[in-house]
C-alpha cells in the first residue's frame, strides 16, 4: 500500500493498524519511495512439518496406473 507524507500525517492511526496486521506500507514523498513500514513481529505462516498428515488419508492401489486414453502421452 502506498501512502503519501500527508496522508500518512492524516490517518496516521489506520495506516499504523494496517501495518500492524501485516500490510507493506510504503511512503512516498514527491511522488518517490521514501520509507517502508511493516509489522515489527510479521505474522509467519509455517509449511506442516514433513510427516504431519501420515495416516490421515490412504491412497488406492491404483493411485499411479495412467487412465484411458492418455496412453499416448507414457512414452
Amino acid at each position: 500500500m502506498n501512502v503519501t507524507v500527508a496522508e500518512m500525517k492524516a490517518d496516521l492511526s489506520r495506516i499504523l493498524a494496517k501495518a500492524a496486521k501485516g500490510a507493506e506500507i510504503i511512503v512516498t514523498k514527491h511522488g518517490k519511495p521514501y520509507v517502508k513500514i511493516a509489522a515489527a513481529n510479521p505474522v509467519k505462516t509455517k509449511l506442516p512439518r514433513l510427516g504431519a498428515f501420515e495416516g490421515e488419508f490412504t491412497l488406492p492401489d491404483d493411485f499411479d496406473d495412467i487412465p484411458t486414453g492418455f496412453e499416448k502421452y507414457t512414452k
